[in-house]
């Protein structure tokens, strides 16, 4: 019996992501593959990719050890993570994946998953459980010389045959990555020539062109492809009336990612429908070589364009999308930046306009403002832990609505709870719309009423002593004279220390030795750059 002993770091704590060669290849991706149809017990999966030209390889070898375990392999291609998180509910599958690396530099890539219904997948609702598994499977494009699909206490009832010239065709690892063409190829291959020993009789894969390779996995009984862009773009336009719609117009930067195709599916309803809106598109053609730069428009750096657009063309708003668009990020008619926190509140408060009474879910990192429109709007404020896993846990426990985080991560209940970032600029536009307000003119008044510094990042070599030094601080008696206050303290999510006048969040990265402070204050910008630099003092005076 084979098996590998090899740990995978590429398994963080929401999602995988390595970089590609000994981190993430072909071999760890069947594994992965492998090991998640057998912990679900999967029988139907869907798969997809970005646009990174890695991302298709992965993608075979993923679907590769997915069938190995017994699974059929819906594959939808080049699509953005909340197709996926669609298909998962909108298929009848029990589980599916995404082949994206979202923002990170070009040498990376990782994979997101969900199961039935689009439960999320993390470190303690399977994630690890899977990784463990994996780390005991060895695969066809590790070594020439091994069975496939046996694991340690997890193999297939019986092991199915690869011929040799199958796994050499197959065996391929990081360095190849650079040529996707052939390593597409070779991993159909061996896809066939696998399934043909175990399923129905056909030709040899490697007897085959690439061309009928394409049209034999169209047909087979364990791996099809699939559109499900129509009824998608159907579902992302339920959550306005078109109607009332009124001429806007545009900016949209898909950053040569994946939104692309999604934006150009709306854009021809509109026009069939004749909705007064017109896309001026930038970066629009999506390219795994990213040619303008890795699409992460919370860099500072990457804002210019998007911004430069919107004031030459004078439009009503921008629209920038990362990689695998499951984040948006808007810009006002001035080209100005918009922090993600304001667009929590103008969201919940647009929900509570059709959904009275409703429930809203946030993050503790800023609250303040989304606190006082949700409950100014007649709805129900209720924190949650930072992170896509807990917040969706928690609009489930109470059938929120919707649920914002100020990074950009907007999730909907009507969407499997899931996170989209192609339903927050519709329901921002109907929102210019039925107003007849501005961007800015929507923004400004919450901006003034809660400043804040936005997200800053602090690399610490220890991070528990320096958040212990910081409560010492707060919590000492003599300051707590002086402001004669006693602060309010909440460990939901690192600590937030809450004064009269202005508080601060400040909480411990997942993944990197990094603290991230956020400060906001009443009506105050002074106060939140003052005491921004206080704790930055004692963050660097470690």
């Amino acid at each position: 019996m084979y098996q590998s002993t090899e740990k995978l770091s590429c398994f963080k704590a929401y999602d995988i992501r390595g970089k590609l060669g000994d981190e993430l290849n072909e071999d760890i991706a069947y594994r992965i593959g492998y090991a998640f149809a057998s912990h679900l017990g999967a029988k139907k999966v869907v798969v997809g990719g970005d646009i990174r030209e890695t991302s298709e390889p992965l993608k075979l070898a993923l679907a590769h050890g997915l069938t190995e375990a017994g699974a059929e392999v819906i594959d939808i291609g080049m699509v953005g993570t909340e197709e996926i998180y669609f298909a998962s509910f909108y298929l009848d599958v029990d589980g599916g994946i995404e082949v994206t690396a979202s923002h990170n530099p070009l040498d990376y890539n990782g994979m997101k998953l969900v199961g039935r219904g689009a439960l999320p997948i993390s470190g303690d609702s399977g994630l690890n459980d899977i990784r463990d598994l994996a780390e005991t499977v060895l695969s066809p494009y590790r070594d020439a010389s091994a069975a496939v699909g046996m694991t340690k206490g997890c193999h297939s009832e019986r092991s199915r045959g690869i011929s040799k010239d199958a796994i050499n065709a197959a065996d391929i690892t990081g360095e190849g990555l650079a040529n996707q063409s052939v390593i597409a190829s070779k991993a159909k291959q061996s896809i066939a020539a696998e399934n043909t020993e175990s399923r129905s009789p056909r030709p040899s894969g490697l007897a085959m062109t690439e061309k009928k390779l394409d049209s034999h996995f169209r047909g087979n009984d364990v791996y099809s492809q699939k559109s499900i862009l129509g009824p998608y773009v159907d579902h992302l336009l339920t959550y306005i009336d078109l109607k009332k719609l009124k001429p806007l117009k545009l900016v949209v930067n898909a950053g040569n990612g994946a939104a692309g195709h999604v934006i150009d599916a709306i854009e021809t309803i509109f026009l069939q429908k004749n909705i007064p809106v017109e896309f001026i598109k930038i970066h629009h053609e999506p390219d795994g070589s990213f040619p303008n730069g890795i699409p992460n428009p919370l860099l500072p750096e990457n804002r210019a364009v998007t911004a430069d657009a919107v004031k030459l063309h004078q439009a009503n708003m921008g629209i920038a999308w990362d990689g695998d668009f499951d984040r948006c990020f808007l810009f006002d008619e001035n080209g100005r930046f918009i922090e993600g926190y304001y667009i929590v509140g103008l969201l919940a408060e647009a929900f509570l306009r059709k959904c009275p009474g409703e429930k809203i879910i946030h993050d503790p990192r800023l609250t303040w403002n989304t606190i006082d429109q949700v409950k100014a709007a007649g709805g129900k404020p209720i924190q949650s832990k930072t992170g896509h896993a807990f917040i969706k846990e928690r609009m489930r426990l109470e059938n929120a609505v919707y649920g914002g985080e100020m990074s950009a991560h907007h999730y909907f209940r009507d969407f499997a709870y899931c996170d989209s970032g192609m339903i927050p600029w519709l329901l921002v536009s109907e929102l210019l719309s039925v107003s007849g307000k501005s961007l800015s003119q929507l923004v400004d008044e919450r901006i003034l009423k809660y400043p804040c510094s936005g997200e800053i990042n602090y690399r610490v070599d220890n991070v528990p002593a320096t958040l212990e030094r910081i409560i010492s601080f707060y919590f000492n008696s003599d300051l707590a004279e002086q402001s004669n206050q006693q602060p309010i303290i909440d460990k939901t999510d690192g600590i937030s220390i809450e004064f009269a006048e202005w508080r601060f969040n400040l909480r411990a990265s997942n993944t990197e030795p990094l603290l991230r402070l956020n400060v906001e204050s009443h009506g105050d910008t002074d106060l939140v750059w003052m005491k921004v630099t206080e704790i930055e003092g004692f963050i660097q005076s470690q």
